[in-house]
């Protein structure tokens, strides 16, 4: 079965103002986030503000650190040639590897600043749950603009993404958000099981090897993105991938003989 796409990413204009459906999703992702971390922080007993302020530091770290790691890593040529370029982020490239890198970094900055301190592997456990749920978002918002699009079909299937050419072609961008749905269902399982006896870094660590061992598979069916990448053993994407599914192992490995995992004082019996 063909199907052909061509849907327009403008949701609304009025002049040279656009309200474009990535933007919608990508700030629905955050907000389906923060609706599941307050569930989780209310039933540990974390105050529901500390939710709204470490969604926004995720928030801005996530799309810097998305937005340079596509800069140096897909096209540096480009960008260092036309480094004002970075700030034009309206135009298009984010990294799923450097929003992950960003978003640590700045949740690691939100353990420092907010009170009840948190212990940082306790908070990226939690906060690995909704993040799986928003990349779910953030695919199908790829899908919806016609990027990030899979390799040619050889078969009688596919979906002709009319803005890119004739072709049929793997829907890579729903392949992942199915990928990453399954992998949330597993997160929130876990955790509805152990709660607030989960070990520290248990999640993260099941987050990133479930998340960027897809990413590894899934980068076969989709179009080199990178423009040096052509004749590479592996892209880019894959390339970047395997540190984070090392250190994931490393942190399950870690969390098997981890036993503090009550950090905070008179936490509730957790429930997703």
């Amino acid at each position: 079965m063909i199907i052909h796409w061509n849907f327009d990413p403008i949701l609304i204009s009025v002049g040279p103002l656009a309200i474009r459906w990535y933007g919608l999703l990508f700030v629905g992702a955050f907000i389906a986030g923060q609706a599941v971390l307050t569930r989780i922080f209310r039933a540990e007993g974390v105050p529901k503000e500390n939710a709204e302020r470490l969604l926004l530091y995720a928030l801005l770290g996530t799309i810097a650190g998305a937005r340079l790691a596509h800069c140096l890593f897909y096209d540096p040529q480009y960008y260092l040639s036309n480094p004002l370029a970075i700030l034009r982020i309206w135009e298009g490239g984010l990294a799923s590897h450097g929003g992950a890198a960003g978003m640590l970094l700045s949740l690691w900055l939100g353990t420092r600043i907010l009170k009840p301190k948190m212990p940082f592997l306790w908070l990226v456990d939690r906060v690995s749950v909704p993040a799986a749920l928003g990349a779910v978002f953030v695919r199908g918002a790829n899908f919806l603009n016609s990027e990030i699009v899979g390799i040619p079909t050889s078969g009688g299937w596919g979906v002709v993404f009319e803005a890119v050419d004739n072709l049929p072609r793997h829907p890579v961008q729903l392949y992942e958000a199915v990928a990453y749905l399954i992998i949330f269902l597993i997160l929130a399982a876990i955790y509805r099981r152990l709660g607030q006896r989960t070990p520290h870094g248990l999640l993260f660590g099941v987050f990133l090897i479930l998340v960027f061992s897809a990413r590894l598979a899934l980068e076969f069916y989709k179009v080199p993105q990178a423009a040096y990448q052509p004749g590479q053993l592996l892209s880019v994407g894959q390339y970047l991938s395997l540190p984070f599914v090392v250190l994931g192992a490393v942190m399950v490995l870690r969390s098997a003989g981890y036993r503090k995992v009550r950090p905070i004082e008179r936490a509730k019996a957790a429930r997703l």
